[in-house]
Parts: C-alpha cells; structure tokens; sequence
C-alpha cells in the first residue's frame, strides 16, 4: 500500500502583512463623499518609515488629498504603481458582515472596496518593504488619489506632477481589478446632465404651455439615435466586449402632479469613447444640434424656455500602451492578456499627458466592484504579490 503525501501550498511570506494593510485600509470609510486624509496618513507614515520620499497633493478645500511616494532614483525613468483610495457607497441591506471591517472567510477577503482597490493598494503598500531594501536602478512611484469613483478627480494633479519632473516615469501600471490580466485599453467618460426648462400650468390648456418633459423626451431621443450610429458605423475596436462607443440616458426626473404641465425636466446621459475617436468633438456636435433644432423651438415659443447643459465630470479612454518604449522595457514581466475593458480607470489620464503609457493590472474581479458583499480572492493578492517581487527583480537589473 502506497501513502501519498500532498506537498504543501506555498504561501507568499508577506501575505499576512498584505492581509493586515487590507484589513486596515478597509476600514477607513473612504466613500467619495467622505475625506480620505485619514487613509492618506496611514499610507504617508508606513512608506516614510521604510524611506520613500513623500509628496501630498491636497485639493483645494484641504479635504482630501493625492499620494506621491518614491523609492530609487530620481534620474532615470521608472515605473508607477497607481491606485485610487476611495470606495463606493455601501448602503445595502445585504451585507453579511460591516462593510468597513475586513472578514476573511472561504479564501477570501470581504470588505467594501476589498476588490476595487484596496487589495492593489494593500499589495504595494506590502511591496513597500522590499522596495526600500533593494538596489533599485530604476524607481517606483506608489500614488494614491482620491475621487476615483465619482470622475477621476484626483489623478490629473498626480500625472501633471509625474509628468513635469526632469526624468518622467515611463509606465504606469494602473492597479484596477483585471484578475492580474494585461488590460491594453479603456473607454473614457463624459457625464453631462441637462435641465429643460418650459412653462407650466393645468394640463387642460396643454397646447399654451411649453412641456419641459415632452420637450426632454425628444432630446432624449436624439441620443438614443446617435447610439444607435456608434453601434452601426464605430468606429469599432474589436478588443472591447462593446466593441464600439455607447451613449445613453441614465436618469431623469420631472413634473409635479398628473394635471399640471410640466414646466421643468433634467436628466443625465453619458458617452463611453473608445481610444481614436473624438469624443469631445461628437459631444460638441450632438450638443450643437440639439440647440439648433430642438431647444430653439422651445426658446420661440417663450424666451424663458430652453435648454442648459452641464459637464458633470470627464475623464479620457486610455489607448494601446503595446509598442512604447516604457511597456517593451516590462513587457515580460506581463501576465496573460485579458483585452480591452469598458469600464472606467485613471489609465487616460496619464497617458493624456504625453509622457507617461498605461496599463492595467491588479488583483481582483471587476465583477465583484460595487456589489454588497463585495470580495478578492486571497489568491488573487498572492498573485499581486508575486508580480510586485518581478516588478522589483526587474529594476535592480543594471540599466
């Protein structure tokens, strides 16, 4: 009779101490419209103790604020490690336990913001230790931002930053959940909301009023019809599960009562671009359009009446890194491709600047994001982890 013995799993030594940084960013309630400066500080004084040098972009009300940390020199390209530091909202009723206290069950880790990101901000805070102690020829910049969530608000002071140093960094690797896949690209944003004014009075004299919501229900049209374009003529990128740009209205509210014309209606809508197009060209146009033949109608019938527009927030598409100089440096330290994704992420906005490529990499299921009950696999971190020592390899090479 034979005796099998199963060798043992092999744990990554820093899981526990990642699993730690986890369970404390976690419970920081860092929701959009809360201040992350609390979770900012955690993170300033662990890297400052180990020696990075650390830099605090505050915004304007001193409320919150963006994290600079670097480890090696300042004189040659290096590598950034980005990752956002707030969180959806976690209202649901549905949570099995607090949203903001880690719990660690059946191999994973739950917690509001466990996926998207903390977990990606908790492996690099971990990396931190050996980046400190390594020879590094080449440097790593670890940034937090805020405000991720609600339109990339942070991110811009962080890459202009980045982006006007002597030496600019090269790459950045941006930490959002991919299942630790090579993501290549991503659709960028314009939210806008739109408020229809006309006039009101009983609905019994509905032909002298001026009805904001059947007014909005022709614009509303019109941008169901410009999606209807991007989805019959693109341009089409076929790396995208939607391979082409979509637009669509997300709310609406308007009218006061069923026998009163409704003299006011707002509603928002956005655009989802793909790299290569002119999205704020196409948003002009649209816009302009609407003016001329549909606000205009309104405006001639009452001077009182139309239509204003308001820019909620934007954020580009981030394009194909493959190519550049600073992803051939790194490309075979990259995990399996995953393509191109829809969702939103800080990737544009460095490569906005013309100096500083994306990609996206990170631990974690997208489809896990903003969910009650939301997870990441602890093997997920491992792997992060694992990927961070290579990252890490790889610039204490000679240059």
């Amino acid at each position: 009779m034979s005796l099998t013995i199963e060798a043992p799993s092999l744990q990554h030594p820093a899981l526990e101490k990642a699993k730690a940084h986890l369970g404390a960013l976690i419970g920081y309630d860092s929701v959009s419209s809360r201040s992350n400066r609390a979770l900012i500080d955690y993170a300033a004084e662990t890297l400052a103790k180990l020696g990075a040098e650390i830099v605090i972009l505050p915004n304007e009300e001193g409320t919150k604020a963006n994290l600079i940390a670097r480890f090696g020199p300042a004189d040659v390209p290096g590598v950034v490690l980005s990752g956002h530091t707030d969180v959806v909202p976690a209202n649901e009723e549905t949570w099995v336990t607090p949203p903001f206290s880690a719990d660690e069950r059946d191999g994973r880790i739950y917690g509001r913001g466990s996926c998207d990101m903390k977990g990606f901000d908790a492996c690099v805070l971990t990396a931190a230790d050996a980046f400190a102690k390594a020879d590094l020829k080449r440097p790593v910049y670890i940034c937090f931002s805020y405000d991720e969530e609600v339109g990339c608000l942070g991110a811009p002071a962080i890459a202009r930053w980045l982006a006007e140093l002597d030496v600019p960094p090269e790459l950045a690797i941006i930490g959002e959940p991919s299942e630790m896949k090579l993501i290549t690209g991503q659709k960028g944003k314009i939210a806008m909301r739109a408020r229809v004014k006309g006039t009101s009075g009983h609905s019994s004299f509905a032909p002298e009023h001026v009805n904001a919501v059947e007014y909005a229900a022709r614009i509303i049209s019109t941008i169901a019809e410009r999606a209807e374009r991007y989805q019959l003529e693109g341009p089409f990128d076929k790396d995208f599960t939607v391979p082409h740009a979509t637009m669509l209205t997300t709310m609406i509210s308007g009218g006061v009562a069923t026998n009163v014309t409704p003299g006011s209606c707002s509603f928002t809508f956005e655009l989802r671009s793909i790299s290569g197009m002119d999205a704020e060209g196409d948003m002009q146009a649209l816009l302009d359009g609407i003016d001329t033949d549909i606000a205009a109608k309104m405006t001639a019938r009452s001077e009182t009446c139309g239509v204003t527009w308001e820019r909620i927030f934007a954020y580009p598409a981030m394009g194909d890194a493959r190519g550049t100089a600073g992803f051939e440096r790194y490309a075979h330290l990259m995990t399996e491709w995953g393509g191109k994704v829809s969702y939103g992420s800080e990737g544009g906005v460095f490569e906005r600047t013309g100096k500083i490529p994306a990609i996206i990499i990170g631990p974690g299921s997208i489809k896990q994001a903003h969910k009650p009950n939301e997870f990441i696999d602890i093997d997920q971190i491992e792997q992060c982890l694992n990927f961070l020592d290579d990252l890490m390899a790889d610039l204490e090479k000679p240059l």
